[in-house]
């Protein structure tokens, strides 16, 4: 009997894990990283922490992130000395180590994934004294910032792979035969002309995405300008505010815009803030207009965050890697 039931665990094990895979692209054996998104533990002694080095990487991570109402890091970072890194804390998500030697002529980065845990990034900084690495981080801050960056949108791709709203999917695709996954507390919904919105309608936080499209314009003039100006009269058609006359805005002269290749695929992303007219309410937005030439006209796809008295980074980061899992029907067709 004890044979048969050890016989029957065993079975119920081997399922859970095959089960488990198929929802999951984690290597079967390799433990999953630590620590919450977008912190970064730095793993060097005390005379190069409190030194120029030190100082630089501190500079290069704690950054403001920009287009956000207020000043937040890029990372929240933590140190440790090299006798404190272990089986225990090596497992942690984002990494930077220091590596001075007089075997290295130049200083660079090294970059390493996967190494003692899943989704985990390692940046080893490798450098023949501690002015070089100095220098080196402080001419390539946007390099290190990227790449960590890049590795969390990355994360929450993945995680939204499996775990997404298919019903505002199932929307988009009935009316602009596109594809996108957002997070699956993005529950309520409303439909307008060439529009969508969903929206988890917190209490203390409401996070947002909404999907519009129109026709091509080919006439020449400001791109910047040009957004804005369709912006704001699709945002205010579709999200008024709570007062009388209150529409959605965009804050004209903190709007960045900047060109992407995402699958091959030229993207125009915009940052920026929003204010309601009329209210004190507003925010930070992040946006991806996409060309879809079978149809002669722009899908944008766009986050933004109201969170009053919170951190925003990691609310609107979240959001935005939805952005990158859009399909345009071109796409969808050739799957």
């Amino acid at each position: 009997m004890k044979r048969i039931l050890l016989a029957s665990c065993i079975i119920a094990c081997i399922i859970m894990a095959c089960d488990s895979r198929r929802r999951s692209d984690k290597p079967f054996l390799i433990p999953s990283s630590s620590g919450n998104p977008y912190e970064v533990m730095v793993v060097v002694d005390d005379s190069i922490w409190n030194g120029p080095a030190g100082k630089a990487l501190r500079k290069a991570l704690n950054a403001p992130v920009p287009m956000l109402p207020q000043d937040e890091p890029m990372f929240h970072v933590t140190r440790i000395t090299p006798s404190h890194y272990d089986r225990i804390t090596n497992m942690f998500r984002n990494i930077v180590v220091f590596n001075l030697s007089d075997d290295y002529r130049d200083a660079k980065f090294k970059y390493e994934k996967d190494v003692h845990s899943y989704q985990q990034a390692i940046l080893s900084i490798n450098a023949p004294d501690t002015q070089a690495a100095a220098d080196y981080i402080t001419n390539n801050a946007g390099t290190l910032q990227r790449f960590f960056t890049k590795e969390e949108i990355d994360r929450q791709i993945k995680k939204i792979q499996y775990n997404f709203n298919t019903k505002f999917n199932d929307s988009v695709k009935k009316y602009f035969n596109c594809e996108i996954m957002v997070p699956p507390d993005i529950m309520k919904m409303k439909v307008g002309k060439d529009f969508i919105w969903g929206s988890n309608d917190g209490l203390e936080t409401i996070q947002n995405i909404c999907v519009y499209s129109y026709p091509l314009d080919s006439t020449e003039g400001d791109e910047k300008q040009k957004f804005i100006n369709i912006r704001n009269e699709f945002m205010a058609k579709n999200i008024p505010g709570y007062n009388p006359g209150s529409v959605m805005e965009t804050t004209e002269d903190i709007v960045k815009i900047s060109y992407l290749k995402i699958n091959g695929r030229n993207v125009m992303e915009a940052r920026g803030l929003w204010d309601m007219s009329k209210d004190a309410m507003g925010g930070p937005f992040v946006s991806h207009t996409f060309v879809d030439s079978e149809n002669n006209r722009a899908v944008v796809v766009e986050a933004f965050v109201y969170a009053p008295s919170k951190m925003k980074r990691s609310m609107i980061r979240r959001l935005e890697a939805s952005l990158y899992t859009v399909k345009l029907p071109s796409d969808i067709k050739n799957k």
